[in-house]
């Protein structure tokens, strides 16, 4: 039996859809910058699908000290612009991460400023970069239910199937794919309960505003 990312069937039109998606299209030696939606669409509890991709394309950057590195720098991110990862992939030239806000005060444009600048930071002293511009895609109202975000989320994960990096519905053994909510690093993806534990975890981190304030949902409990 293949490995799943959900218990919930996935929505058709959703899948469908997904399989005409490439996120990483035209980002090799892109002259122009990207458009982007209004701010606004980043704002709140948005989800966003956002790709990096290295300049020129670059390999060999990726390995276990790095992975490390990564969750470091991503875990800084999420506390401090109060986002939540509940996937990203890293790939040999590029890397995928669906991220979500925590509060209504959260801003995916600034986060991602955030992570770009602190990944350079790390890339510069190995010789490596991030492409100017990420690509992003805002999910649309009819991507925000649980079975669709969730479709987006197995799209990215079979991302190495996709390149061959695995073998067919392998792709929960590829291991640069992972979850990070903050306060969380326990949780893991591609467990039977996965997806139940991450949608817990992120109506918690919204009640409370990333562990800004206590859990509304026991304030009256003695």
């Amino acid at each position: 039996m293949s490995p799943r990312l959900s218990a919930p069937p996935r929505p058709q039109k959703i899948t469908e859809r997904l399989g005409d998606i490439r996120y990483d299209v035209g980002m090799v030696n892109r002259k122009q910058r990207l458009k982007r939606l209004p701010a606004e669409c980043y704002l709140g509890h948005a989800w966003v699908h956002w790709t990096f991709a290295i300049q020129d394309r670059k390999e060999g950057w990726l390995d276990a000290r790095f992975l490390y590195k990564f969750r470091e720098l991503l875990t800084h991110v999420a506390f401090r612009d109060q986002i939540a990862c509940p996937i990203f992939c890293l790939m040999p030239d590029h890397m995928h991460l669906l991220w979500c806000g925590l509060a209504e005060s959260s801003d995916q444009i600034l986060a991602a400023k955030h992570l770009r600048s602190d990944l350079n930071d790390c890339f510069r002293r190995i010789g490596y970069q991030l492409q100017t511009q990420a690509y992003d895609h805002v999910l649309k109202d009819d991507e925000l239910e649980l079975g669709a975000i969730e479709a987006v989320a197995e799209y990215i994960a079979r991302n190495p199937e996709r390149k061959k990096l695995v073998g067919v519905d392998q792709f929960a053994k590829y291991p640069y794919t992972n979850c990070l909510l903050p306060g969380y690093p326990q949780l893991r993806l591609f467990q039977a309960d996965s997806w139940n534990r991450v949608w817990r975890t992120l109506s918690f981190l919204k009640r409370t505003n990333c562990h800004r304030f206590p859990d509304p949902k026991y304030a009256n409990r003695s």
